[in-house]
C-alpha cells in the first residue's frame, strides 16, 4: 500500500513552522506519511503562494491545513486517505 505524501511548506527561521513540524513527527507515528518539506523561500512562486500562510501542510495533492497545524485535524485527514 502506498503511504499518503504530506506536503510540509515552510520557511527557515519560522517558530510555528518549528512547532508544526513537531507535531506532524508526532501524527506520523500512528498514521505513516511520506513527508516531503519544501521551503518556500527556494522560489518566488512559492513565497508568492504561501508567504502570508506557513506553515502550510498538503496531503496527496490537497491542502488541508495553514497556520496553526492541529494533529487531529492533520490525523483525521490522514485517515480519510485509506
Amino acid at each position: 500500500m502506498k503511504l499518503p505524501e504530506l506536503v510540509f511548506y515552510t520557511r527557515s527561521r519560522c517558530p510555528l513552522c518549528d512547532k508544526a513540524k513537531d507535531v506532524l513527527m508526532e501524527v506520523k507515528k500512528e498514521h505513516g506519511f511520506t513527508l516531503v518539506e519544501r521551503d518556500i523561500d527556494e522560489t518566488d512562486e512559492l513565497t508568492e503562494k504561501y508567504g502570508l500562510m506557513i506553515p502550510v501542510v498538503e496531503i496527496d495533492g490537497k491542502e488541508v491545513q495553514f497556520g496553526h497545524i492541529d494533529s487531529t485535524i492533520i490525523a483525521e485527514a490522514l485517515t480519510e486517505k485509506k
